[in-house]
C-alpha cells in the first residue's frame, strides 16, 4: 500500500480562519488584516459539530462612527439650546414701573373728536395715499377692537348673557376705541339659527330672534354709541379660528373632495352671504366697511396673492354696487401676514379710493422663516420683517394698512412682551391704524378664559395693564 503523502501546511495569507473541510483537510480562508466587526461562521453541519468562529472584517470606517457621534452631539446640543431658549421666552415678565403706575390710576376719558359722529368729520370715508380720510381730507385713524362670537359655535357676539349690548358698546367707547371689528361665519348666515334664551339673559328684548337679527341689533348698538363698525367674514364653519382645517383656509372650499367639509360653499355663495349680511346695514353710515375674509392661507400656506386679489375684487365690486361708500378691507395671505404681493398686483375696484389692506401680527407670526417667530426677534429684525410684509405700503404712501388683529396675554412671558414692545414701537413710528384682539373675557366654547381680554368677566371693568397703557399712547399719535 502506498503510504499517504503528508499534506503540506496551508500557507498563511494573513489573518484568517481555520476550518475543517471534507476529507480531513484543513483550509485557511484568507481575510484582510484590518480588524473590525466580528462575524459568526458555522462549520459543516454534517461532518462536524457546529462551532462558532469570530472573524475580523473591515470597519464601516472609524470616520463614519465619528461623524455619527458628532452628529448626535450637535443635534442634542441644538435641542438643548432650543429648549433653554423657549424656557427663557416663557419666563414670567415682571411689570415695569410705568405699567404699575398706569394700573393704579383711573382711565382717562377719550376725546370726543376721535369718534366719527363728532362735528370734525364729514362722511363718507375714502382713502388717500396711506390714510383713511373724510370728505374734507381729514384723517380718521382706526383705533379698533374685535368683538367676536358670531363666528363661533354659539352664532352670536359674546357677553349678551352678561350685559346689555348698549352697556358693552359704552364700555368699548370708554376704553377709547373708535371702531369695532365684528366677525361672522358663513354657517351663521346659512343656518341663521334660533338663539337659546339663556344666551340672551341680559338682552331679553332679543329673545325669540334669530342669529342674524341678534348680529344686526348688536352692530346697531355700537353705531348708536358713535362707534364705527367693520364687518368681517371670519370663517366658513362656525368655530374658533384658525386651525389647519383646509375647509376654512379660504373663502370657497368646493374644490375639495365632497364630504370632506361640513359646510361647503362656492365663491358665488360666499359673495351671496356677504350680500345677506351687509344688506341690513346699507342705510347705516357708521358701518364703514367690509373686511372680506379673515387670514386667507389656502392649503397649508399655498394661497397665491393673485388668486385672492381677484376674488376680493369680485366680492368688493358686488358690495360697492350695494353701497359705494363702503371701504373694502383686503387682508394679506399667509394667515394675514403677507401683503408683499400688493406691489406687483394691487386690488383695483370699480370705485376708486376704497381699498384698505389689513395685516395680522402676533407673537407666533413669522414661524418657519429664517428669523423665526416674532416673540424672539430683535427690534431691527422685527422692523425689517414688518417693512417687507406691509410697512412699505405706508412708508411709500401707497395705501392704508390696518393691523386688524394683534394682542397679548394679561400674564405675559418674556417673549410675549418682547413681541409686544417691538410691535408697539413700530406702530408708533408708522402711526398705523390698528385693531386689538379682543374685548371678550370668555371664549364661546366651554366658557374658557380669554387671556387677551381688556375687560373682566363683568364686561365693564377695564384691565389696566401694560397693553392698555401702550394703546392709550398709540391713540395719541
Amino acid at each position: 500500500m502506498t503510504p499517504k503523502e503528508p499534506q503540506p501546511e496551508p500557507q498563511n495569507y494573513g489573518t484568517g480562519i481555520s476550518t475543517d473541510a471534507p476529507g480531513g483537510r484543513r483550509l485557511v480562508l484568507p481575510l484582510s488584516n484590518h480588524i473590525s466587526s466580528t462575524y459568526t461562521i458555522l462549520t459543516n453541519p454534517v461532518s462536524r459539530p457546529r462551532r462558532r468562529r469570530l472573524i475580523s472584517l473591515p470597519p464601516k470606517t472609524k470616520t463614519g462612527r465619528m461623524i455619527l457621534l458628532i452628529s448626535i452631539l450637535l443635534i442634542g446640543s441644538f435641542l438643548h439650546y432650543m429648549w433653554k431658549a423657549e424656557a427663557a421666552l416663557s419666563k414670567p415678565w415682571t411689570p415695569d414701573d410705568g405699567s404699575i403706575d398706569f394700573s393704579q390710576r383711573p382711565l382717562s376719558p377719550p376725546a370726543n373728536e376721535t369718534f366719527l359722529p363728532s362735528p370734525g368729520y364729514k362722511l363718507p370715508l375714502r382713502t388717500k395715499g396711506r390714510d383713511i380720510v373724510d370728505q374734507n381730507g381729514k384723517r380718521f385713524k382706526l383705533s379698533s377692537i374685535n368683538w367676536y362670537g358670531a363666528s363661533d359655535e354659539l352664532f352670536i357676539p359674546g357677553g349678551l348673557d352678561v350685559q346689555h349690548r348698549d352697556v358693552i358698546a359704552a364700555t368699548i367707547r370708554s376704553l377709547g376705541f373708535n371702531s369695532v371689528r365684528m366677525p361672522y361665519s358663513d354657517e351663521m348666515v346659512i343656518s341663521n339659527p334660533d338663539v337659546p334664551p339663556h344666551l340672551l339673559a341680559a338682552n331679553r328684548d332679543l329673545v325669540g330672534e334669530r342669529a342674524l337679527d341678534v348680529f344686526e341689533a348688536t352692530v346697531t348698538a355700537l353705531t348708536d354709541a358713535g362707534l364705527a363698525v367693520i364687518v368681517n367674514n371670519h370663517i366658513t364653519t362656525a368655530t374658533w379660528c384658525c386651525g389647519t382645517d383646509p375647509c376654512d383656509a379660504g373663502w370657497a372650499n368646493d374644490y375639495l373632495p365632497g364630504g370632506l367639509c361640513r359646510v361647503r360653499q362656492t365663491e358665488a355663495q360666499w359673495i351671496e352671504h356677504w350680500e345677506t349680511v351687509m344688506g341690513r346695514f346699507v342705510d347705516n353710515p357708521l358701518v364703514i366697511g367690509a373686511d372680506l375674509r379673515n387670514e386667507v392661507r389656502g392649503l397649508w400656506g399655498t394661497m397665491p396673492w393673485e388668486k385672492w386679489a381677484s376674488a376680493a375684487e369680485r366680492a368688493g365690486n358686488v358690495l360697492l354696487r350695494m353701497n359705494p361708500d363702503w371701504l373694502i378691507i383686503v387682508g394679506g395671505t399667509e394667515s394675514g401676514n403677507d401683503l408683499t404681493g400688493v406691489k406687483r398686483r394691487p386690488v383695483e375696484l370699480d370705485e376708486e379710493d376704497r381699498v384698505v389692506y389689513s395685516a395680522h401680527v402676533y407673537s407666533w407670526s413669522g414661524w418657519g422663516s429664517v428669523g423665526g417667530r416674532y416673540s424672539k426677534r430683535t427690534y431691527s429684525s422685527f422692523a425689517k420683517a414688518m417693512r417687507k410684509k406691509w410697512g412699505y405700503l405706508v412708508e411709500e404712501n401707497l395705501a392704508p394698512v390696518w393691523i386688524g388683529e394683534f394682542g397679548a396675554p394679561d400674564r405675559p412671558g418674556i417673549g410675549d412682551v418682547n413681541y409686544w414692545q417691538n410691535l408697539v414701537r413700530y406702530l408708533k413710528e408708522m402711526d398705523a391704524d390698528f385693531g386689538y384682539w379682543a374685548i371678550n373675557p370668555r371664549k364661546p366654547r366651554d366658557n374658557e378664559r380669554e387671556s387677551y381680554s381688556l375687560v373682566k368677566d363683568d364686561w365693564v371693568t377695564p384691565v389696566l395693564d401694560y397693553r392698555m397703557k401702550d394703546m392709550t399712547e398709540l391713540r395719541r399719535k
